[in-house]
């Protein structure tokens, strides 16, 4: 039992002098650093137990502060030799610092094969649809996409979705309408944040086909597509060269906008644009826009040609379909894009005339 005390002791003792000696010791203090000093101090070492080496960090902070205040004025920055219109944008859904990087990739995306249609499957795979059954198609999910309030983003994904898979499969006459509203649902799943049921797209149809064929024909697109559906469309690259457009006004030009919009939708019904990239048709809008509006002044510049990457000469072929199909020379009877931009909404857009030739010369390189 003496010996039990005396352990008893022995160890309340130690305790004792462990809590005294801990007592004496200071918590070390965690460093504070500021994130542009990291690669002036980050080799900077903090001894625990060492008071006197822990001053020598705050020595070496305050210097590195000067010396920063010193190299500050020194530093310059180049300034571009023309003017950037992403860093400008007061818009943060335009992305300025990333949108050249965003429109390189666009442009990379939209020239991959396995994303394009064919452009002349009306020939090669197609046996019992015409380019015209296309264009009353296209036509008529126009205003599926006004009775639904839609996106037009919606409207030109349906629209690629539609020619993609027409180059993959042949397709009977009498389920292309079936198609159109298929790849309408898809499109606007990917795009409309409250899409439109699928007994809705029936309905539309008068009930031609019930929800199991439009929800068979939405599985049969999605698999031929391989799921591949975020393409860039004509309107996805046309806002950015809208913003380049209305660099020589002085105040925004809704007209000149909504003209570009209607004259993109007027391509969809044309099934000779399918060849084109949706960033040539783009342009090419842009230019004829520009024309229309101002038919005296050369409707492109060296802005236009930097960020889109197209010279007139390049445009020549696109501009003039566009063009005929303004002045109903292709597509006369087709009429519900032309409605629906007569409207005040659009600021009654498709009533503006155009000139009924575009001078050659204005297709001629630009001279810097």
């Amino acid at each position: 039992m003496a010996e039990k005390e005396n352990c008893a002791r022995v160890t309340r003792s130690m305790k004792r002098r462990a809590e005294a000696a801990m007592g004496q010791e200071q918590p070390a203090t965690k460093k504070r650093v500021v994130l542009g000093e990291l690669h002036i101090i980050q080799n900077a070492v903090v001894p625990v137990n060492n008071k006197s080496s822990a001053v020598e960090p705050q020595v070496q902070k305050r210097g590195a502060k000067a010396k920063v205040k010193k190299a500050l004025p020194e530093k310059k920055t180049e300034t571009p030799t023309t003017p950037d219109i992403d860093s400008t944008s007061d818009d943060p859904q335009m992305c300025g610092p990333y949108a050249r990087d965003i429109y390189d990739y666009l442009h990379k995306l939209e020239a991959d094969p396995d994303r394009r249609p064919l452009p002349d499957y009306m020939t090669k795979v197609q046996r019992d649809i015409t380019s015209n059954m296309r264009g009353i198609l296209v036509d008529w999910l126009v205003e599926v996409a006004e009775e639904y309030k839609l996106l037009s983003d919606t409207l030109f994904l349906t629209v690629l979705y539609i020619d993609r898979y027409l180059s993959l499969k042949a397709l009977d006459r009498k389920r292309l309408q079936l198609l159109g509203v298929s790849s309408m649902l898809i499109a606007s799943k990917y795009e409309e944040i409250s899409p439109p049921h699928v007994e809705q797209f029936c309905y539309i149809t008068d009930n031609t086909y019930d929800k199991d064929q439009v929800l068979k024909m939405e599985a049969d697109i999605l698999k031929a597509l391989k799921f591949n559906l975020g393409n860039p469309t004509i309107k996805t690259i046309l806002r950015r060269f809208a913003r380049v457009t209305q660099e020589s006004y002085k105040d925004p030009n809704l007209q000149l906008e909504f003209l570009g919009y209607y004259l993109a939708e007027l391509s969809l019904l044309e099934y000779e644009c399918v060849k084109f990239l949706p960033s040539l048709v783009a342009a090419s809008v842009t230019f004829l826009a520009r024309f229309m509006i101002r038919p005296k002044s050369h409707p492109w510049t060296l802005s236009l040609q930097q960020y889109s990457g197209y010279k007139p000469t390049d445009l020549r072929e696109c501009v003039l379909i566009i063009h005929d199909l303004h002045r109903s020379k292709r597509g006369a009877t087709l009429q519900s894009i032309r409605g629906k931009y007569k409207s005040h909404k659009f600021k009654c857009v498709a009533t503006i005339s155009s000139p009924p030739e575009v001078p050659t010369d204005y297709f001629e390189d630009l001279k810097e």
